[in-house]
C-alpha cells in the first residue's frame, strides 16, 4: 500500500510517501514559511538520489498538499505516475485526549473530538486540523488516519497519570499526564524488542527520545506504564528551549518580581527555558558541547543538568519496572550524540547497564552499545514516526474495508 505520511505545522508541512511492502520511503519533502511572502520547499526521492530545494510563495495548507501531490507525480521528480495510486494518508496528531488509545480512521465525528482537544494542544492541533481539511479537498475520496502522539501513553495506570490536585478538575477539565512522542516511543521499544528476539510483551524498555523536544517513558510488556511529559510537553525532561520539571511556585514567584502576567511566563519556561536559558547561548546540545570544550561553565552546567535528569529518570522508571531488559536512545540527540550518551551511562551500571564506550562511538546508526556481560542492553535505535504512522494507516484502512 502506498501511504502520504502528512505532519503539518502551523506554517510548515512535512511529508512522506512510503510503500508499506517492504517499508521503503519513495519520497520526502517539507515546505516551510507556509503563508508568509516566500515559502521553502524541499523533496528528495532516496532511490534516485534526486534531491531540489526550492523558494517559491505558499499561500497556505491546500496549496501545500497540492504541491506536494504535483511534485509526487511529476514526470522528473515525481515516484507516482498518477494520483490515484496514493491508497491512504496518514497525519501526524498531536493530541488526540483521553479518547484515543490508537489510530482511527479519520471521520466528521473524529474531527469534532479533535476540534474539542485543541484546547489542550493549541499550538498543535489546530494546526493538524487545517492539514487534514487541506488533505480531504484534494483527495476527497483517500481514507485518512489520524496518528496521536498521546495515544501510546493511554495504557498508563490512574497512579501514573494522575495528579494531586482536587479530582474535580479531572473530572471537569481532563486535567491529567498524557505524555507526548508516543509514536516515536511505540515504534522503538517495539523495534528494541525484535533487536532483543522476543516478543514486545515479554520485554521491558526505558526509551529516551531526545531532541530537542525530549521525552522518557517505561514500556512494559508493550505497553506504556509511564513517561515524563505531562498535561503539555512542558514537564519533565529538560529540553531545549522547556525548563522540564518545575517547582509550580517559581511561576508565581517571577510574575510577582518581573512584573510578567501568566502568558509571559509560559512564553519564558517554553521558549527560553531548557538548554538556552541555562546556558545563556543556545538551545543546541552539539553547541553546548563546543563551547564546554572552550571552559564556557554555564554550557557545561546546562549539559551536567540533561545527564543529572536523564539518571534520575531512567532510574525511577527501572523501579516502576521492576525488570530492565533495555535502554533506548532515540531522536537527534539519542542517534547522534555519543558524548552525551556515554555521560548518561554513567552510574547506570547499578542497574546492570554497562556501556563500551569505543562501540558507543559513532552516529546515526542502529547498533547495541553496551559490553557484552552487560545485564541491560543499551541500544540506539534511529526513530521512524513516519513508518509507524503508514503501518498504522495500512492496518486500520484494511480493518475499515475502506
Amino acid at each position: 500500500m502506498k501511504v502520504l505520511v502528512l505532519n503539518s505545522g502551523s506554517s510548515s508541512l512535512k511529508y512522506q510517501l512510503i510503500e508499506t511492502e517492504g517499508n521503503e520511503t519513495l519520497a520526502k519533502g517539507m515546505l516551510e514559511r507556509i503563508g508568509l511572502e516566500m515559502g521553502k520547499y524541499s523533496h528528495e526521492v532516496p532511490s534516485r538520489k534526486i534531491k531540489r530545494k526550492v523558494e517559491t510563495p505558499v499561500k497556505d495548507h491546500q496549496q501545500a498538499v497540492g504541491m506536494v501531490i504535483d511534485i509526487l507525480t511529476d514526470p522528473e521528480l515525481g515516484v507516482i505516475k498518477d494520483i490515484h495510486e496514493i491508497n491512504a494518508v496518514g497525519h501526524r496528531v498531536v493530541h488526540g485526549g483521553s479518547y484515543y488509545s490508537g489510530s482511527v480512521l479519520i471521520t466528521e465525528d473524529v474531527m469534532d473530538v479533535l476540534q474539542e482537544c485543541s484546547e489542550l494542544a493549541p499550538l498543535h492541533n489546530p494546526a493538524n486540523l487545517v492539514g487534514i481539511m487541506a488533505a480531504q479537498q484534494i483527495l476527497p475520496d483517500v481514507p485518512m488516519v489520524g496518528v496521536f502522539d498521546t495515544a501510546f501513553h493511554q495504557t498508563m495506570p490512574e497512579h501514573a497519570y494522575l495528579y494531586a490536585i482536587p479530582y474535580e478538575y479531572y473530572e471537569k477539565y481532563k486535567v491529567r499526564r498524557y505524555g507526548f512522542h508516543g509514536t516515536s516511543h511505540r515504534y522503538v521499544s517495539k523495534r528494541a524488542a525484535e533487536i532483543l528476539g522476543k516478543d514486545p510483551s515479554e520485554v521491558n524498555v526505558i526509551t529516551c527520545h531526545m531532541g530537542n523536544g525530549t521525552s522518557f517513558a517505561a514500556v512494559k510488556g508493550g505497553e506504556s506504564v509511564d513517561t515524563s511529559m505531562g498535561f503539555t510537553p512542558l514537564e519533565g525532561m529538560i529540553m531545549g528551549t522547556r525548563c522540564g520539571d518545575l517547582d509550580p511556585s517559581i511561576v508565581y514567584f517571577l510574575e510577582e518580581k518581573e512584573g510578567l502576567c501568566c502568558g509571559d511566563v509560559d512564553k519564558v519556561l517554553n521558549k527560553k527555558s531548557g538548554l538556552l536559558g541555562v546556558s545563556g547561548i543556545s538551545s543546541d546540545m552539539r553547541d553546548l558541547e563546543d563551547a564546554a570544550a572552550q571552559g564556557h561553565h554555564r554550557s557545561q552546567v546546562a549539559l551536567d543538568i540533561f545527564a543529572y535528569r536523564a539518571k534520575k529518570y531512567i532510574g525511577s522508571y527501572a523501579v516502576a519496572l521492576g525488570r530492565v531488559d533495555a535502554i533506548v536512545f532515540t531522536a537527534g540527540v539519542g542517534e547522534n550524540g555519543p558524548e552525551m550518551r556515554e555521560e548518561i551511562c554513567k552510574g547506570l551500571e547499578v542497574l546492570g547497564a554497562k556501556l563500551d564506550p569505543v562501540v558507543n562511538n559513532f552516529k546515526g546508526l542502529e547498533k547495541i552499545v553496551s559490553t557484552d556481560d552487560s545485564k541491560v542492553k543499551l541500544i540506539v535505535i534511529p526513530t521512524n514516526e513516519e513508518l509507524m504512522i503508514a503501518l498504522d494507516t495500512e492496518e486500520v484502512v484494511l480493518n475499515s474495508g475502506k
